[in-house]
């Protein structure tokens, strides 16, 4: 009977385990329909005693059997199986559970416990129903086999389990509450032979009646799954798609699409509307939906959630728990100690106290953690703080500011950061000399640039302009387009002032980038103001500080491009419809699902976050950037004009935006035009082993492009990723067609590098880039002053005090460096690529899998020590040199905290 499994019981003393045949070193052979087994003389690998008697339970997998010594088995009573149950009870005190607005269900008094019944692959011939064991009902707190996993906060126990004697192989356990509050099932094993990673919240009996369907871990594709499991396999995905109505309670585990129409509250006054992202007029991507009721005075808008005394729905499963949430809180209270200095100054004035170099000095700790006394009790310890009071007060210093000696990036580090810094996706080949607007110019003036080749011709090195383009040493930073239809409006906002921007760089022989112009432009409607002006390197004081302005335009609208587009809408928005589709299209079994999985964990969490504080009218962004109230129009017209699916990927954006071109003869198959550009180098690196991890996974399920069109599952979750999630786009050209394994492959690796490389790049670097504020200043309060103004007169007289009066005041600045040290940090649990803990249960059978991943792993090793040796390599002056910080974004690995490097399995703070 070659391809049949079988599981041995063995009874011993009244007690029965089920073991796996293929876990026993001795030949076994089967004849008939299990009635008769060929055993060796010796079992000894197998648990087994002289009086032992063999009750066999067919299964569905392959194992080859020799021929051996016959003894005849009966198999004739039932099968009793052990399984350990992993469980958490939290008793945290979580708004996300008190009160607890749930109705209660009419039920008769149940036993307590947990209640468990296995199902079987196999359909019972007379019932034609799944095979099911008898259900068990366990109280682990009188269970005398409980024991605490240390330092978990989990505990196991075991439940015995009784079915028929030809059940066939377990692939699913239903799994009911009866205690009063929710319990989180970690894991459930049978006897080590059969796994089940639950990983989720059951809700108490008298909140759903319906027991939880927890899969085992084997994969199977909708055509492969067994008879016995179809059902359940429908069933469970029409659970977790819900009907599209009502409002969401805590305890959902409903994923469904909605627009971004709860970022403002009109009913608190007109200047708290705010427009709804998602739709013709804002094209957005789809967030989760949450049901809540409309506002008043525009029932267009959802209510805002009261944070107060709530947060924001997410199914259940996605919420922040445990450690993680703890360390945010941590982080929110570390940051409103660092605040309580420049807040009380603040208080003590009438007005904003302006920006002063050595107030920021004091900002920082001036010991290192080691000097610190461990003076640890009471509410320091719960902030992991050490030390004096006075260093808790204070900031980390960044680590790109070992100390402090300027207040103003030099031309040669604004260079460097734009290929090494918290935003190293702008930077551009130039094409075109003079660059050209591609706005409409009937609204927004003439497309040409004011840039003129008397502006830069002194600073090629006697090149020509045109043998700098020919040559590839002419690259822009181009913020034009993005900012120039949205300036009237935010320069007429309160302490907001800002440019349509372009950079010109020059590429020097050691490899760096040399900045040597900066246009900028503000909209053609005042004729009193020009509306372009361009900035060379200086030539004398005053130059040398309206250079010094110009740069803080050009790194501020940076800062800006970088969080709202690069970081929020390219990575957070536009990966949650993929998020969404996958749970609601994608079975627990679907080899694209246990895939994608861990690269999904905690961005719905942090996304409904966002959406409470960060985009929210009066938010993080509205309150500390330059586009103020306007930054969501923004993020919808990069959506709607700039942003591509097909380009997301490391190579395809690198030859989009011309800083590479293809090269088959290269290892990454493409030429950098900028040797030494650290994102570039080391993401190819990590691009380069998910991609190989992707093609070897995706290979082994799907053989041919029949597999991938037949399935339709799969085709369900891509449909409906574009169709619903990308909604506003979905009549694109440019989506890639899911065909074939080879295009499978390639949306399931720019998938995977969004959420964890390109996130980490962008993130966890925000902290030591950007904690120095002059150096990139969230937002600008001043225009450069003109001859014609008021202030010129000011400005040539105090010339810094004017520079400083641009910044952010110290308190706005202040608060700017708590939120990015809040989301700049890495938890205590967090998990980084590369990191194998549970391969060999995850994908239980399939050895060509988990060889796969222990390649992968073995492969971001090696990733981390080629960053490392090129962080010490003297040619590389873009991450190597005296001063130059190296570039360690991209290691895979970190410690918890604000570390400036570590790169998680998905999107996380």
């Amino acid at each position: 009977m070659a391809g049949t499994k079988c599981y041995i019981s063995f009874s011993q003393g009244g007690k029965s385990t089920l073991t796996s045949l293929s876990s026993c070193k001795n030949n076994i052979s089967v004849y008939g329909k299990g009635t008769t087994l060929c055993v060796p003389t010796s079992l000894s690998s197998c648990k087994k005693n002289s009086k032992s008697s063999l009750r066999v339970a067919r299964a569905t997998l392959a194992m080859d059997f020799l021929e051996a010594e016959e003894v005849k088995v009966d198999v004739s009573s039932i099968l009793k199986v052990t399984a350990t149950v992993t469980v958490k009870i939290s008793n945290d005190v979580s708004l996300v559970k008190i009160p607890w607005p749930y109705p209660q269900n009419d039920m008769e008094p149940v036993e307590k416990g947990v209640r468990f019944q296995l199902v079987s692959t196999e359909l019972d011939p007379s019932t034609k129903k799944p095979k099911v064991s008898k259900e068990c009902v366990k109280d682990w707190s009188k269970c005398p086999t409980r024991k605490a996993i240390g330092g978990t906060g989990c505990l196991s126990f075991e439940v015995e389990l009784v079915m028929d004697a030809d059940f066939g192989e377990p692939g699913a356990i239903l799994v009911g509450n009866n205690y009063e509050k929710e319990l989180y099932v970690e894991t459930i094993s049978l006897d080590g032979f059969v796994h089940f990673s639950c990983k989720s919240w059951v809700q108490p009996a008298h909140i759903s009646k319906e027991k939880r369907i927890f899969f085992s871990n084997k994969a199977y594709l909708p055509s492969q799954t067994p008879l016995g499991l179809k059902i359940l396999r429908t069933k469970e995905l029409k659970n977790k798609r819900g009907d599209g109505n009502g409002q969401r309670l805590p305890s959902d585990r409903i994923y469904d699409y909605d627009t971004y129409n709860d970022l403002g509250n009109p009913d608190k006054g007109p200047e708290y509307a705010r427009p709804t992202l998602g739709g013709e007029t804002n094209p957005h991507p789809r967030r989760c939906r949450t049901g809540r009721p409309s506002t008043i005075a525009d029932v267009t808008s959802e209510t805002p959630v009261n944070t107060l005394i709530s947060s924001t729905y997410v199914p259940r499963d996605e919420a922040m728990e445990g450690t993680r949430r703890n360390d945010i809180h941590m982080g929110i209270w570390k940051g409103v100690l660092h605040n309580i200095p420049p807040m009380v100054t603040t208080f003590c004035n009438e007005n904003d106290v302006r920006m002063d170099f050595s107030d920021l000095t004091r900002l920082y700790r001036s010991r290192s953690e080691a000097e610190m006394n461990l003076n640890m009790h009471g509410l320091l310890k719960f902030l992991d703080i050490s030390g004096s009071i006075e260093e808790i007060f204070k900031f980390q210093t960044p680590k790109n500011l070992s100390c402090v000696t300027s207040y103003e990036q030099d031309d040669h580090e604004l260079g460097r950061q734009t290929l090494a810094g918290m935003n190293p996706i702008s930077i551009e080949k130039l094409k075109v000399y003079p660059p050209v607007s591609k706005l409409d110019p009937s609204i927004y003036g003439p497309p040409e640039s004011d840039l003129k080749e008397e502006h830069i011709i002194g600073h090629l090195n006697g090149m020509s302009v045109q043998q700098a383009l020919d040559e590839n040493k002419l690259f822009i930073l181009d913020y034009h387009d993005i900012y120039l239809p949205f300036l009237e409006k935010i320069n007429a906002q309160e302490d907001r002032k800002a440019y349509a921007t372009r950079t010109i760089f020059f590429l020097t022989t050691m490899g760096t980038l040399k900045p040597i112009a900066i246009e900028l432009s503000l909209p053609p409607n005042d004729t009193n103001i020009p509306s372009k002006q361009v900035l060379t390197p200086p030539v004398d004081a005053t130059t040398n500080w309206l250079w010094r302005l110009g740069k803080a335009h050009v790194c501020s609208n940076d800062n800006g491009v970088h969080q709202l587009v690069h970081h929020w809408l390219r990575v957070h928005a536009c990966m949650e419809p993929f998020i969404i589709a996958t749970h609601r299209n994608l079975s627990i079994m679907h080899p694209i699902f246990k895939l994608l999985s861990h690269h999904m964990e905690h961005a719905l969490a942090i996304n409904a976050m966002a959406r409470e504080s960060l985009i929210s009218a009066n938010g993080i962004i509205e309150c500390g950037f330059s586009s103020g109230k306007y930054s969501t129009e923004m993020i919808s017209a990069a959506y709607r004009d700039w942003w591509r699916f097909d380009l997301e990927g490391l190579p395809a954006d690198l030859i989009r935006r011309g800083m590479a071109v293809p090269d088959e003869t290269k290892p990454h198959g493409l030429r950098l035009l900028i040797e030494d550009y650290p994102y570039a180098n080391d993401g190819l690196l990590i691009w380069s082993a998910i991609q190989e991890l992707v093609n070897t996974y995706v290979n082994h399920y799907y053989p041919d492009e029949n597999a991938v069109i037949s399935d339709k599952e799969l085709q369900s979750w891509y449909s409906e990723a574009i169709n619903v999630g990308h909604a506003d786009l979905r009549e694109a050209n440019w989506w890639p067609k899911l065909s074939n394994p080879d295009s499978l492959t390639e949306i399931l690796t720019i998938l995977i590098w969004t959420a964890s490389a390109q996130h980490a790049a962008l993130n966890f670097g925000q902290y030591h880039y950007g904690a120095y504020v002059p150096n990139r200043p969230p937002l600008m309060q001043k225009l450069i002053p003109q001859p014609h103004d008021d202030e010129y007169a000011s400005f040539m007289a105090d010339p810094q005090g004017y520079f400083l009066a641009s910044l952010p005041s110290l308190f706005d600045s202040t608060k700017y460096m708590a939120v990015i040290d809040i989301i700049s940090a890495h938890s205590h649990e967090e998990e980084y690529l590369g990191e194998i803990k549970d391969a060999y249960i995850r994908w239980t059978g399939e050895p060509d899998i988990i060889d796969a991943f222990y390649r992968f792993s073995v492969n971001i090793k090696k990733t981390e020590n080629e960053i490392h040796r090129r962080n010490v390599d003297p040619r590389l002056r873009n991450r190597c040199g005296a001063g130059v910080p190296p570039y360690e974004l991209l290691i895979p690995t970190s410690e918890p905290g604000v570390t400036g490097r570590g790169v998680p399995n998905s999107i996380t703070i």
